[in-house]
């Protein structure tokens, strides 16, 4: 028969259930790249996209550049691009930025990583397997 655990008991097992859980979480996030579009600002060329950028491999990650998909808000293709997002060294995190010209922030939807068309990397697959992709904003990112 299933019986509650009283709230005492609950709030005693809550720290060593997340000690069980957290390396877990932290094993998944070793050894990865990360992208999250952090900002998005309207400027007079363009729409400003900001980046930041996680590199928990083991090595630094020398250069990157991803072929990338802007849609729309109607889920339609506005363009494909590259951003060179540079050097990437291991355990810490790189801001960068790339101006758009001529979209309008508000309209886009969507942004595809359709690959990386250069990554040079110790580690091969550095910079596309297990990529995580996230979103600050109300665009969001796919790959």
């Amino acid at each position: 028969m299933f019986r509650a655990i009283p709230s005492a008991c609950r709030r005693a097992l809550a720290p060593l259930a997340a000690g069980l859980l957290l390396p877990t979480a932290l094993a998944a996030q070793e050894g990865a790249l990360a992208l999250e579009l952090n900002a998005q600002e309207q400027t007079e060329t363009g729409c400003k996209l900001s980046f930041l950028a996680r590199n928990s491999h083991d090595s630094d990650i020398a250069g990157a550049v991803f072929e990338t998909v802007l849609f729309d808000t109607g889920g339609q293709v506005e363009r494909l691009t590259l951003f060179d997002f540079g050097a990437l060294p291991a355990g810490k995190p790189r801001l960068r930025q790339f101006v758009v010209p001529g979209l309008q922030c508000e309209a886009l939807g969507q942004i595809l990583i359709n690959g990386a068309t250069r990554c040079e990397a110790g580690t091969p697959g550095a910079c596309t397997q297990g990529l995580r992709l996230t979103s600050r904003t109300d665009v969001e990112m796919m790959g």
